[in-house]
């Protein structure tokens, strides 16, 4: 299987809502997104997929010397050999992928965070990093983007979040803020033991409303000038806050119920973006 089949495969059967907003790039674009796309799917695997820290700690080192192998000019993985001729023309740098790492690693180490504050490294590394670097690839010519990259790529994680609480629950971590459980009075146990309260729901619907208004944050820090280069990053947007608006309007199932949507209701949004600019 050569490089570039394999991280399409990897891309495609995630399942991600991110692989929508790819079919309608350019080829060269495609290309670099779902070699990208694939390595982050790869450490974040190594994450979820192994049980033991230790092995877990392992691989992710490995893939840290592969990324800093690849750079010097000699990539080993078929995710690295499909990225690397893109590297250049993209401004992806060896640092953005050494961050994603360095995110992974932090659930192998923290499994609870005291404050929105403590949460914003965590956020930072593997949702900021991924949102700056996807903005260079759909095309970037003012700096202003960044900032709208990075505050989307935090929406995005937010809602992850929120969505995955429950399964997060079963391998032992909680990523809400220690100090809005408090304000809540909901305890770390009763998170961990999935017990659905009036109390819970309501502290879900203050993680929702703090995703909605770094939606709203994201796309007032997007430069007109880049909106149209910018379309899959607001397809993604479109797919995601509509899925957290189902979260919602289930009545937040999240401790025991993964919430999703279908296939071809994300393949509509993603296209309805793209035909008409508009969620």
């Amino acid at each position: 299987m050569s490089p570039e089949n394999y991280v399409q495969e990897k891309a495609a059967s995630s399942g991600s809502s991110f692989y929508y907003a790819f079919l309608f790039l350019p080829a060269p674009k495609r290309a670099t997104i779902t070699a990208f796309y694939a390595f982050c799917r790869e450490v974040d695997d190594v994450v979820d997929e192994v049980s033991d820290p230790t092995i877990a700690a392992s691989k992710l080192a490995w893939w840290r010397q592969a990324v800093i192998t690849a750079f010097q000019g000699s990539p080993e993985h078929p995710v690295l050999k499909a990225l690397m001729p893109w590297v250049e023309q993209f401004g992806i740098r060896a640092e953005h992928l050494l961050s994603i790492i360095e995110g992974c690693e932090m659930d192998l180490t923290q499994t609870r965070y005291l404050s929105r504050q403590d949460l914003s490294r965590y956020c930072h590394l593997v949702a900021g990093v991924v949102g700056e670097v996807s903005a260079l690839i759909f095309g970037q010519t003012h700096p202003q983007t960044t900032s709208y990259a990075h505050t989307l790529g935090q929406a995005f994680q937010l809602t992850n979040i929120i969505r995955d609480v429950g399964e997060d629950a079963l391998r032992g971590r909680v990523y809400l803020p220690l100090d809005e459980l408090q304000a809540h009075d909901v305890k770390v146990h009763e998170v961990l033991e999935r017990v659905d309260s009036p109390r819970f729901q309501a502290l879900m619907k203050s993680q929702a409303q703090q995703a909605h208004a770094l939606y709203q944050l994201a796309l007032s820090e997007l430069p007109q000038q880049d909106w149209r280069a910018q379309k899959p990053g607001l397809m993604m947007a479109s797919i995601y806050r509509t899925l957290l608006k189902e979260i919602e309007s289930s009545g937040f199932p999240v401790l025991h119920q993964r919430v999703s949507l279908t296939p071809l209701r994300k393949l509509w949004l993603a296209w309805r973006v793209q035909a008409l600019g508009r969620f």
